[in-house]
């Protein structure tokens, strides 16, 4: 089983990128989606069933990312406006069998497959 991320690159403030995570494999219950700014720590950035019965976000992106999923592809997207200088990381999706309560959405220690990371760099 593999999680495949892409989709990342350099980007204006104020611009758009869409980042992709395709599963390999099989279909996950929960999908979520991290990063990482060079010296900080990994944080949460969205997640979703893969129903859609349950979405959630930080508080840093709600109203400017939209997490979302194409059952053909068997992908996940982060669609991501109004970009910011402060959104500039590694960007990580992560995956687990579980279907995972809107609280323990932000949890690294929730999912059990992560993919390789794409780097989205926001600068003008």
């Amino acid at each position: 089983v593999q999680l495949q991320a892409s989709g990342g690159g350099l980007v204006q403030p104020g611009g758009s990128l869409r980042l992709s995570c395709t599963a390999s494999g099989r279909t996950f219950a929960t999908y979520g989606w991290f990063r990482q700014a060079t010296g900080k720590e990994r944080e949460f950035v969205a997640g979703r069933r893969w129903n859609g019965s349950t979405t959630r976000y930080a508080d840093s992106v709600r109203g400017r990312f939209t997490i979302s999923r194409d059952n053909a592809k068997n992908t996940v997207y982060l669609q991501m406006n109004s970009l910011k200088s402060e959104d500039t990381a590694v960007y990580y999706c992560a995956a687990t069998s579980r279907t995972l309560i809107f609280s323990s959405m932000t949890g690294e220690n929730e999912y059990d497959y992560w993919g390789q990371g794409t780097l989205v760099t926001v600068s003008s």
